[in-house]
Order: C-alpha cells, then structure tokens, then sequence
C-alpha cells in the first residue's frame, strides 16, 4: 500500500521540473521510512512539460503523471488527492522553495493518525524566511484578513507545502468549490469548522525570484473566495462531517 502520495502541479514548467522531482526523489528515497509516489499533475501545459513528465514517469517507478485538460492548481489537487489510493497525499510547488527537510514532520502526524490535516508554516515561530516585503506584507495582511472574517485558527493559508489524510479529503474535497489559489485557503476553513485537527510545521522557505504568480491577481482572487466562503459556509453540511470525523469533546477529569 501507497503510504503517501506527493503531487506536483505544474503548469509550463519544462525547465525547472525534471531538477524538481529529482531532488524530491532522492529525499524521499533516503528519508521516509514507508511507501511512497510522486505525482506530476499537469494542468494543460502547452510547452514540453509533458513530455518531460511523460519522460520521468517511464523511467522512474516512484513517479506517474496525471494530465488535465483545464488549468488550475486546485482543479489538479482535488482530482488527483480524490482518486489516490495512498493514505496521506501532499503537493508541494514545483520550485521546491519549502526546504524538503520539512516533508516528514508535515506528514507523519498524519500517517500516525494524529492529525487530519497539515500545513507548512511561514509565519510560525521557527520557520526561517526569505522573501521581500511586498511578498512579507501581503501575506501577514492575508492571513490577518482570515481571522478577521472566517475566524481562522491557522497561521499560514498560501503555503504551498500541506497535506491531507485521504479519508478526511473524500468528506471535505467535494465541498470545496475553487479550482484556483483560493483552494487552499477553501479546504483549511472548512476542515476547521468542522472540527478537524490541522498540524502546523514552521518551514525554512526561500522565495522564487522567477515565480509566474500574478500577486495582485491571486489576492484578488482571494478577497472574491472569502466573501463567497461566508456567504454559503454556514449552509455546508460540515456537522456531518463533524460527526463522522471530528474529534470529540474531551472526557470530563476529576481534579484531585
């Protein structure tokens, strides 16, 4: 059995991704103690990434690829997260700007049953960060924002270093209505208010001076999926899930 499955979503990314899933190869190879895949999720690229991803999958047994014909990263998630058979599954950006020494501690808590979902964290106590302060303003206010509207609990939306547990992504994946960046920030809001433990990891993360993301375009993406969010949060069935998932209120202790 598949213990964890990594997704790569990628979209014209022939030149950085061959490198990519080596170096994630090689850490996986010595690092994690239990079966692994690597998943390239191709989201309609038009250079040669295919036949690069094609290339990788055909000579290395950890690898596969799976090809969408539509562009968006949290479209490849949620089709790849709700068809693997592995018990966690996990993406990362193809740039690797997450150091991969974060990738055990991100998904043993949840292999070990611990916790339901995990994210990296930038803006945790002993994560070390390099990144301008466009970059650093933008995402503190992000996650400023969150609390300040959804009365979000976890530290750090837009890191693109998380991973879920399967059983828990079949209950709250097809709640999740965004296909773009704003997917992220979607699943960890609903997995929260229907009970379920999130496990924050601080990351050494190191910002891609050649990232293809729009800033201005993702936020106001963003600001769009929060005011949608708390429009239609309150009408999901996220008790149920609460029910069937949840932790459970603690047992009262007699204080001696």
């Amino acid at each position: 059995m598949t213990t964890l499955d990594v997704v790569i979503p990628v979209y014209n990314e022939e030149k950085d991704l061959e490198n990519s899933v080596l170096r994630l190869l090689d850490y996986c190879r010595q690092v994690l103690p239990f079966a692994f895949r690597i998943t390239i999720a191709d989201n309609a690229s038009t250079d040669m990434t295919p036949q690069v991803a094609h290339h990788l999958a055909t000579h290395l047994p950890e690898v596969t690829v799976v090809r969408l014909a539509e562009k968006g990263r949290g479209r490849a998630l949620k089709q790849v997260w709700l068809q693997s058979d592995a018990l966690v599954c996990a993406y990362m950006d193809v740039d690797l700007s997450t150091d991969l020494a974060a990738l055990l501690p991100l998904v043993a808590p949840l292999v070990s049953g611990h916790s339901d979902l995990a994210i990296g964290s930038r803006l945790r106590r002993g994560s070390r960060v390099v990144r301008g302060p466009k970059r650093e303003f933008i995402s503190r206010s992000y996650n400023l924002i969150l609390r300040a509207t959804l009365s979000a609990g976890f530290t750090d939306a837009q890191c693109g270093f998380k991973a879920i547990r399967s059983d828990v992504g079949r209950a709250v994946l097809p709640l999740v209505q965004d296909t773009g960046w704003f997917f992220d920030t979607e699943l960890l809001v609903l997995a929260e208010k229907a009970g379920l433990r999130t496990h924050e990891v601080p990351v050494d993360w190191v910002d891609d001076p050649n990232s293809k993301v729009d800033i201005v375009a993702t936020a106001t993406e963003d600001l769009r999926g929060i005011a949608r969010l708390r429009r239609t949060v309150r009408s999901l069935p996220l008790a149920e899930i609460q029910a069937r998932l949840g932790r459970g209120a603690l047992p009262d202790r007699v204080l001696v």
